[in-house]
């Protein structure tokens, strides 16, 4: 009886609700995923190199896939049933009978150049947030541990994961105001400044690299979280250039997919690597086990920890304001050549009503 009861309480529960309480789950446990994987593999199962590797390929090929792999089931039954057009132009090309395959799709895809220097923009972008989040606790750890208390790092966290959330209720409208495309810029000239800022500062300035790393995870989550409205201009952009009887929507989100979550594997692998390079501090490197009744008469000393300090120290601090350096150096390329903005935005969408108006017409007319 009480479960029949909460049933219903649930089916009436409004659907924004319903979808909020869901995103917020999944949100929950794919953070909190993110945040201590890589630690607690290296650091509590002590796996070696190998299988982290091998781990993370099967990820790669998996997270990679599913995405254009469902939304091709989603819209392939009215993209097979749809004119093939070939040409590049808005609203022009030569019309033939047929359907359209995947293959072809894939090809008018390779055409459409602000897709492509989208999602190398956005391939970085991914890259930098899962960066941010699987060495989080290694810079709070290195750099911070001596200056502030376990709370303070706590609550650090805490706001680099709600805070990007609350300044989206800012930056829409700045985005309705000015555009996606020059918030967004401004985004990466903002993370671009502070990382120069931080690396003139240096490691010695605790509460600089406080608000650094906290505002650096910050406006990088929310970047990723507005890049959503460009890929909608992408899906409005590939209806017009390849006059679609309708918006391969789910597909187009799915090869946005299929190149960019890729980042989310080059970020540990790339980070370790990265950290032995600056460092000489492998996080798979186990300490070697003595062996039972060992003679060694005079074994070697080990090396003390204080001269091995301030060289992780140093490390994680270059590896934690050049990583953001670089993803807004080759980011601020990309995103200067994409063109789906200004002017090209408003005539692909007044293109759009205009196709939509077309098939409303001849949907009367049948």
């Amino acid at each position: 009886m009480g479960l029949g009861r909460l049933q219903a309480w649930m089916l009436g529960l409004p659907t924004a609700v319903v979808y909020g309480s869901l995103a917020l789950f999944i949100s929950i446990l794919h953070n909190v995923f993110l945040l201590y994987y890589v630690d607690t593999f290296v650091s509590v199962y002590k796996i070696n190199k190998a299988a982290f590797w091998v781990g993370e390929t099967v990820f790669l090929l998996w997270n990679s896939l599913n995405d254009p792999l469902f939304g091709w089931l989603s819209d392939r039954q009215f993209l097979s049933s749809q004119p093939r057009l070939c040409g590049e132009e808005l609203l022009t090309g030569c019309q033939d009978a047929g359907s359209i395959t995947l293959g072809q799709y894939l090809r008018q895809l390779a055409r459409h150049r602000n897709f492509l220097w989208f999602v190398g923009m956005d391939l970085v972008q991914v890259f930098h947030c899962h960066f941010n989040s699987n060495f989080f606790p290694l810079f709070l750890e290195h750099l911070l541990s001596d200056h502030i208390s376990l709370s303070t790092g706590s609550f650090l966290l805490g706001i680099s994961y709600v805070a990007p959330h609350l300044n989206n209720l800012y930056f829409l409208p700045l985005c309705q105001r000015w555009g996606v495309y020059t918030v967004v810029r401004g985004l990466f000239l903002l993370k671009l400044g502070l990382s120069l800022l931080m690396l003139l500062a240096g490691p010695d300035r605790p509460g600089l690299l406080c608000l650094f790393i906290a505002s650096n995870r910050v406006f990088t989550e929310g970047t990723c979280k507005l890049l959503t409205l460009v890929v909608t201009d992408l899906v409005d952009e590939d209806l017009v250039l390849n006059h679609r009887k309708q918006a391969a929507s789910a597909l187009l989100f799915g090869m946005v997919a299929l190149v960019t979550k890729p980042g989310q594997t080059f970020a540990p692998l790339l980070g370790t690597w990265l950290l032995c390079f600056y460092t000489g501090h492998d996080l798979f490197q186990q300490p070697p086990l003595n062996p039972v009744g060992s003679a060694q008469p005079w074994p070697e000393p080990p090396a003390p920890p204080p001269a091995q300090a301030p060289t992780l120290r140093q490390g994680c601090f270059y590896l934690l304001v050049l990583v953001p350096i670089t993803c807004a150096l080759l980011q601020l390329f990309t995103w200067s050549q994409f063109t789906l903005h200004g002017r090209r935005l408003h005539m692909v969408k007044a293109q759009r009503q205009n196709l939509s108006r077309a098939q409303a017409l001849d949907v009367k007319m049948v």
